[in-house]
């Protein structure tokens, strides 16, 4: 199984884990935690074309405005509409299939070195895929913790 298969299935799992939990459940921030489930969704497809597309000087497939809510230390700043959380479910899996066909064309040849907040260096885009299947990881931990909660 190669590194983009390990990513879209567990992508595909989320997905299957919070099917026909409503937008009010997908929103909700239980106590003690500082996002949500729809949050890091979110989170995940940001994170994911920073390390990879933006750490190798090529065009994001997201725009800025979502970068900006969903990057590393941030916190939902307002509710995502029904119709939003549907497009980010859409990009969830969209932006796989795009950055897989991405890759074996070849435009990932430059990459700026990047040292992640658990000390892990990124060096290439091997690397940062390798990296952010382990980070996809983290937040189906933390979607699981907080689907008990809501």
């Amino acid at each position: 199984m190669n590194q983009f298969e390990i990513l879209r299935q567990g992508r595909k799992l989320i997905l299957k884990m919070i099917d026909g939990y409503t937008i009010e459940q997908l929103n909700f921030i239980p106590k003690g935690f500082k996002n949500n489930i729809a949050w890091n969704v979110a989170h995940l497809i940001v994170t994911q074309q920073l390390i990879c597309y933006n750490l190798s000087g090529v065009p994001m497939c997201v725009s800025q405005e979502m970068v900006n809510l969903f990057k590393k230390g941030t916190a939902p700043e307002k509710e995502i509409t029904a119709l939003e959380f549907e497009k980010i479910k859409e990009q969830f899996l969209s932006t796989v299939d795009q950055f897989e066909k991405d890759y074996k064309q070849g435009i990932f040849k430059d990459f700026n070195e990047y040292t992640t907040s658990v000390n892990v260096t990124l060096t290439d885009i091997n690397s940062a895929i390798a990296f952010n299947n382990y980070h996809e990881g983290i937040h189906l931990g933390s979607i699981l913790s907080l689907r008990k909660l809501v």
